[in-house]
C-alpha cells in the first residue's frame, strides 16, 4: 500500500502545485485496487522486490544546483567515476545527474537558454510560472496511471526526471543528457521525463543509468514522455547499466506528429531482471520512427547452471502507424551467456486509415553458449491491404569457423570472440556519439571477457 502521509510529503518536499498533489493521490488509489500486471518473471515477492519493505522515496541532502562545486563531495566522486560532467565539457549541450531520487545537478549552456530551449529538472518545471501549464498538458497523456499498478504507482511517486522544450525552428547541434544513479539499497527509482520538439525543431538528448550492487533488490519504474511535433526531429539515446540486483520497469512512450521523425537507439546490458516494451505512435501523415535497440544478458556469478538462471532482459517495442505514408523499421540484436535469457517481442500495429505505410523489422540473437536461451518474436498486426510489411528473425551462435579463422590470424579465442560480437553489434554503436559508442564497446568488453 501506498500512504496518504507519503504522498502529502513528496509532494511537500517539492512545493507542487495542488493539481499535482490531486494527481498523486488518483495515482496512490489507482495502485491500491489495481493489479499487478501480468508479467511472466518472479519480480515481487520473497525471491524479489518485496514492496512492503521498499524504500519509496530517499530524501534529498540539498536542493538541485547548477554549479558542480556545490554537489557533495561523495555524490561528485560517485558521478565522477562516471565522467560527469567530464562529459559535459567533451561536447554536452546540458547534463543532469540526479542520485536516488532527486536531481542534485542540471545545468545548460547559456547561449541555448538565450534561443529559448528549456532543459530543467522536471520538480522545478512543474511549478515554475513559464513551463506549469505545458507540464500539466503533457504529463502522464502518453502512459496512462490507469494502465496498470506500475504506471499508478508511478504517478503517485514519481519524482526527479528532466523536463526538455526546444522552441519551433530550433535546431540543437550537441546533445543533451541526463544521468540517473539509484545508489540507496532497497530503495525505488520513479523518475519522470518529458521531451517536447516544437514545429520544425531537432534536439538528440541522452539518457544514461546506473546503480552499485547490493545484497537487496532496487527497484526503478521510470517514465519517459516524448512529443515530436510537425517536421520536428527527435534523437533519443539510452544506455542502460543498471547492478544485477536491480529490476527495471520504466515505461516510455512517443507521439510523433506529421512529417516528424524520431530515431530510437537502445542499449540494455545491467539489472537482474528488466521489462522494457515502449511505444512508438506515428500519429501524422508522413511522420517517421526509426528503433535500434540492443541487450547482453549475462550470468549472476553462479558458476554452473542447469537451466537458465542469469539475467533477463526483456526488449522490444510496439509501433503503431495510425497515419497514411508513414514509416518504421526496427533492427534489434541480443547476445545471451552465462546462463542469461534475453526476449525480443516487436510489435508493428497498421490501422485501416494508415494506407501507404511501410515498415521492416529485423530481429537477431546471438547465444554464446548450451545454457543460455534468446527469444526474437516479431509480430504485426496489419489493417490495410494498401501497406508493405516485411518482418524477419534469426537465432543462432557464433560461427565455429569464424573464431578458427580469427586463431589462425593471430588473435586468442577470447579476442576472436569479443571481435565478433563487436561487429553484430556495430549498428548500435555507430548510431551514438563518440563518448557513449566508447561506453557500449567497454561495456560489451567487459560483459564478453572470458565468455
Amino acid at each position: 500500500m501506498i500512504s496518504e502521509d507519503l504522498v502529502r510529503e513528496i509532494s511537500a518536499i517539492k512545493q507542487e502545485p495542488e493539481w499535482m498533489l490531486e494527481l498523486r493521490f488518483k495515482g496512490m488509489r489507482l495502485f491500491n485496487k489495481l493489479p499487478m500486471p501480468e508479467i511472466p518473471y518472479e519480480i515481487f515477492g520473497e525471491t524479489g522486490v518485496d514492496l512492503d519493505n521498499l524504500e519509496m522515496y530517499v530524501k534529498p541532502k540539498q536542493d538541485t544546483v547548477k554549479n558542480w562545486k556545490d554537489v557533495p563531495k561523495e555524490i561528485r566522486e560517485t558521478f565522477k567515476e562516471l565522467g560527469i560532467p567530464e562529459a559535459e565539457r567533451a561536447g554536452l549541450a546540458g547534463v543532469g545527474a540526479q542520485y536516488d531520487s532527486e536531481m542534485v545537478y542540471h545545468n545548460i549552456r547559456e547561449e541555448l537558454t538565450k534561443l529559448g530551449v528549456v532543459y530543467m529538472p522536471m520538480d522545478e518545471a512543474v511549478r515554475d510560472s513559464e513551463t506549469e501549464e505545458i507540464v500539466r498538458k503533457h504529463f502522464m497523456k502518453l502512459v496512462k496511471p490507469d494502465g496498470n499498478k506500475l504506471a499508478a504507482m508511478h504517478l503517485a511517486l514519481h519524482s526527479g526526471g528532466s523536463f526538455i522544450y526546444v522552441p519551433k525552428g530550433m535546431t540543437v547541434s550537441i546533445p543533451l543528457n541526463s544521468y540517473y544513479r539509484l545508489n540507496a539499497p532497497g530503495a525505488g527509482q520513479f523518475e519522470h521525463t518529458i521531451v517536447i520538439v516544437d514545429e520544425g525543431a531537432d534536439v538528440h538528448f541522452i539518457e544514461g543509468c546506473s546503480a552499485p550492487k547490493y545484497n537487496v533488490a532496487n527497484l526503478h519504474v521510470g517514465c519517459v514522455e516524448m512529443f515530436v511535433q510537425k517536421n520536428a526531429r527527435l534523437k533519443f539515446s539510452a544506455v542502460v547499466n543498471w547492478s544485477k540486483n536491480l529490476y527495471n520497469l520504466t515505461m516510455k512512450r512517443a507521439k510523433v506528429l506529421t512529417g516528424g521523425e524520431l530515431q530510437w537507439v537502445s542499449g540494455v546490458f545491467g539489472s537482474r531482471t528488466s521489462v522494457l516494451k515502449p511505444t512508438i505512435e506515428l500519429a501524422g501523415r508522413g511522420a517517421k520512427a526509426e528503433y535500434t535497440g540492443v541487450s547482453l544478458a549475462g550470468g549472476l556469478g553462479e558458476e554452473n547452471c542447469s537451466k537458465p538462471s542469469g539475467q533477463i532482459l526483456d526488449t522490444g517495442v510496439r509501433i503503431v502507424h495510425q497515419a497514411p505514408e508513414t514509416y518504421s523499421t526496427i533492427n534489434s540484436k541480443s547476445i545471451s551467456k552465462d546462463c542469461g535469457r534475453t526476449v525480443t517481442h516487436t510489435l508493428v500495429e497498421i490501422k485501416p486509415e494508415a494506407v501507404g505505410s511501410k515498415s521492416y523489422t529485423n530481429c537477431k540473437a546471438l547465444i554464446m553458449d548450451n545454457e543460455s536461451q534468446a527469444e526474437a518474436i516479431p509480430e504485426v498486426k496489419v489493417g490495410t491491404s494498401e501497406a508493405d510489411v516485411v518482418h524477419e528473425a534469426s537465432v543462432g551462435k557464433v560461427s565455429s569457423e569464424a573464431v578458427l579463422y580469427l586463431r589462425s590470424r593471430g588473435m586468442s579465442e577470447e579476442e576472436a570472440t569479443r571481435l565478433l560480437v563487436r561487429g553484430f553489434m556495430r549498428d548500435v554503436v555507430r548510431e551514438l556519439p563518440l563518448e557513449y559508442a566508447k561506453e557500449m564497446n567497454d561495456l560489451l568488453g567487459l560483459e564478453m571477457k572470458n565468455a
